[in-house]
Formats: structure tokens, C-alpha cells, sequence
């Protein structure tokens, strides 16, 4: 029997709104308002709000709270500063990616750990199966929060009508605790955009007042609400990866193309180290498949799944694609094999239902904005 998808604190407002829902993991989500496009746009040049209150969040507290994430997480946690934020990610012990987080340090010993929605039930019981030895207390607190963003180049002005908190001195990847309309928010300097932007974690309870106060706050400034299918073009041109899509079980860190998150310099040994350290010696010397991206020359849009070719043979696989808004063609997010990941290689298509399209082989991301 199938189980009903979970509303967020906002669900009757987006049905008032005229939203298209959609069962995202588990997660009865907004897809779009209006027109995607319109929406995309908005982020780009002025700004965007966004329900994201299907995100994990799990709190880690304890004296030995930082040592355990460094074991657990392939990051170096002991390291992140009071209120400060790092990307990181969790895999198995044959170093495969389970998910890729954001862990936000809230005090001395007192962690965020935000988890991506499809996977939030399989970190919070890989956490609690690792935190046996360690003085540390793994908590699910999915209920407890709601999680609205503002994104883009409007959202600083946005937001500094509702709060007084310090947010030219809120660097990127760091948050902070304020009053955002009179609701108490952690306020992050985070996104999944490519945009400036915040996130502002918030009492479910105080979600809709919220909205509501950033809806006017915005409005001077051409805010307007926003799905889950815009969110994904943004992060597409971006060059974010997306889980199950860039990041798999299958994939390591190293595979990914982001060896960077793994801290071998760290103290102590942590999940995943030996695997790992396999990963990133093959990386140096026979290096996997590379993730590029992919401009077409043509009007058809390449899809997950599809085979990257050249010279007649599978050369690789597209992960995402897209139209995008922004440089007005169809765009992938690809690995492919290391002799053809190179900028400007030629020669390059996407199997299209029988139809190898040609496509420009190009370094993401592809699009970034101006500082």
C-alpha cells in the first residue's frame, strides 16, 4: 500500500497560490507557480522564494560531537568554526556516496546536519549505526524545522527589510541566529542556485507568517515564489551536482570529480578512509570518467540516461539536461571518458532516440555570476 506524500507547513498556501504539486521524494512539493521559465528568470535578475522544508535536518550534540562527524562524514568537522557551514558528504565503507550535506555548526558542541530529502532516513540511520563510542547524541529533527529560501541578486535588500541581523558580515557557507519578521530563524548564507541568497530555518508553526512577511518585503523588488523545476535548471547552469543523478552509491568522491571533500589530513580514521585512499590513487593514475558539460548545437534536449557518443562508440552518459533559460539552449551535466572531457573537443554528441545530436564540450559550470 502506498503512503500518502508529506504536506509541508505551507501546502494550503500553495494550493491558494495555484501551485502544481508534485510527489518529490515522499514530499508533496510545488513544481511550478506559473511558467518555469518566469521563474527561473526571476532568481537570475531579481529574486525567488522557495519551500525546501522537505530537507533533513539532524542535530548532533555532545562533547566528542565534532570528532564523530569527522569520523562519520568524509569532511574535517573539527575544523568548522562557530557558525560557520562546509559542504561535505557521507559514504559507505567501499567509499560509495550515500549523500552530500551540509553540516552547520551551531555551538561549541551542537551540529546541524542538512540532508537531502530522498536521503534524509538513510544518514540518519548510517549516524546513529557510527555514534556507538563517541560522547555524541544523534537527533532527528525533521519535524522541527521548515526551510524557506531567498535567492538572488535582489535578496540581501529583501531581507534586510525584515531583520535586523548582521548579513553584510554573514559570509557565505556561515549562519547565524536572528529574527526574520519576528519569527527566530538560524539564517544561513547558503543556496542551490548559483545565486546569492539565504535560508532560513524557522518553527513549522512560523513558516506561513514568514512567507508571507518575505512576499511583501519582495514585492518592490520582483520577487515571486518558486518550485522544485526551476530550482533544478538553476542548479543545472550552476554546475551542482544532484543526488542520483551526479552522486550515486556507485560513485566515489574522486569519480565525482570532487576529491576535495575528503580530508585524509584529518585526525583519527573515519568511514570510507581506506576505500578512499584507493579512489584518489586511481583518480592520479588512470582517471575515471569526467564530469563536462554539454551545450547543444540544436534545439533537442538530452535527458538522464542518455548515451554521450563519439566516433560511433559510447563514450559516456548524460546525468542531467535541461533547457536553459539562461543561455537559451538545451544543456547536460555528463561523465565521459578522460580523452574526451577536455574543453572544445570535437566530435561530440548525445544519443537521441537513435539520433547522435551534436554537442559542445565545455568546463562547468555554465553559468556564474558577477561578485
Amino acid at each position: 500500500m502506498s503512503t500518502a506524500p508529506r504536506l509541508t507547513a505551507l501546502d494550503s498556501l500553495h494550493r491558494s497560490l495555484g501551485a502544481t504539486m508534485t510527489d518529490f521524494a515522499g514530499w508533496d512539493m510545488p513544481l511550478r507557480y506559473a511558467s518555469e521559465r518566469d521563474e527561473h528568470n526571476a532568481v537570475r535578475t531579481r529574486a525567488g522564494l522557495f519551500d525546501l522544508s522537505h530537507m533533513g535536518e539532524i542535530t548532533v550534540t555532545g562533547p566528542e560531537a565534532a570528532a564523530f562527524l569527522s569520523y562519520a562524514l568524509v569532511g574535517n568537522i573539527a575544523t568548522v568554526g562557530n557558525g560557520r557551514a562546509r559542504y561535505t558528504m557521507i559514504v559507505q565503507e567501499d567509499g560509495g556516496i550515500v549523500d552530500d550535506l551540509i553540516v552547520y555548526r551551531l555551538g561549541d558542541s551542537e551540529y546541524m546536519v542538512v540532508a537531502n530529502a530522498g536521503n534524509a532516513q538513510i544518514v540518519l540511520d548510517a549516524l546513529a549505526a557510527r555514534v556507538g563510542g563517541f560522547d555524541a547524541e544523534v537527533r532527528d529533527d525533521r519535524d522541527a524545522y521548515a526551510l524557506l529560501a531567498v535567492q538572488g541578486p535582489e535578496s540581501p535588500a529583501i531581507m534586510k527589510a525584515v531583520t535586523d541581523a548582521d548579513l553584510d558580515g554573514l559570509k557565505y557557507y556561515a549562519g547565524l541566529p536572528g529574527t526574520v519578521a519576528g519569527v527566530p530563524a538560524l539564517i544561513a548564507r547558503t543556496g542551490y542556485t548559483g545565486e546569492d541568497g539565504f535560508e532560513l530555518f524557522v518553527a513549522p508553526e512560523h513558516a506561513e507568517q514568514l512567507w508571507r512577511a518575505l512576499t511583501e518585503a519582495g514585492a518592490p523588488h520582483g520577487l515571486i515564489p518558486c518550485g522544485l523545476s526551476c530550482r533544478d535548471t538553476l542548479r543545472l547552469e550552476a554546475g551542482m551536482p544532484l543526488y542520483g543523478h551526479e552522486l550515486t552509491t556507485a560513485l566515489t568522491p574522486f569519480d565525482a570529480g570532487l576529491g576535495r571533500v575528503v580530508k585524509f589530513e584529518k585526525d583519527g580514521d573515519f568511514v570510507g578512509r581506506e576505500a578512499l585512499t584507493a579512489a584518489a590513487e586511481r583518480a592520479e593514475s588512470a582517471p575515471p570518467r569526467k564530469l563536462v558539460g554539454l551545450i547543444a548545437e540544436g534545439r533537442r534536449v538530452p535527458r538522464a540516461g542518455f548515451p554521450v557518443v563519439a566516433d560511433g562508440k559510447v563514450i559516456g552518459e548524460v546525468t542531467s539536461g535541461a533547457p536553459s533559460p539562461t543561455l537559451g539552449k538545451p544543456i547536460a551535466m555528463a561523465y565521459v571518458d578522460a580523452a574526451f572531457a577536455a574543453p572544445g573537443t570535437e566530435g561530440v554528441g548525445v544519443d537521441i532516440r537513435g539520433t547522435h545530436e551534436p554537442y559542445e564540450v565545455v568546463a562547468l559550470p555554465f553559468y556564474k555570476r558577477q561578485k
